[in-house]
């Protein structure tokens, strides 16, 4: 399976660079930072990231509607990370892809409604605690994309 990690408006660098160095880790290889994400050869990018970017194929794009429309004409199936009606938990996802692209959004806002619709499936994760309303958007992607690599890759 091949998977496109799609940063949108991330504002946190080292949610950034987190986020490449896990991905380097499950053997993905490509990631699009969409808006004002920050990318290599950003500092503290490259501070969290251990080197986990030499190892990437890092793209910028300024419209994350031209990314997913682009993504969709590839052939790729794209699944948003994110709260919203109609989600599913991520653990009862179960379809196989040859080519998904994981859309992840701003730490505060989130992907906005107009983008989800754009969106094939959203995934979330489920809550059992009280306190907060999310997980960090590094944390989500670990989990999810390890879901998509070891459960759903092959």
């Amino acid at each position: 399976m091949k998977i496109v990690v799609v940063l949108y408006n991330i504002r946190s660098s080292y949610n950034v660079g987190n986020i490449l160095r896990t991905a380097e880790f499950l053997g993905i290889k490509n990631v699009v930072g969409v808006g004002i994400t920050p990318l290599p050869p950003h500092k503290e990018v490259l501070k969290t990231s251990l080197g986990a970017e030499k190892n990437l194929i890092i793209e910028r794009s300024f419209s994350i509607k031209n990314t997913i429309e682009k993504l969709k004409k590839d052939g790729f199936k794209i699944i948003a990370v994110e709260q919203s009606k109609g989600s599913v938990y991520y653990f009862n996802f179960k379809k196989k892809f040859k080519k998904i692209a994981l859309v992840l959004g701003n730490e505060l806002k989130g992907i906005p409604k107009k983008y989800l619709k754009l969106c094939d499936y959203i995934l979330e994760i489920p809550k059992l605690g009280k306190i907060k309303e999310s997980l960090n958007v590094s944390n989500a992607f670990a989990i999810i994309s390890s879901y998509f690599v070891f459960e759903l890759g092959s």
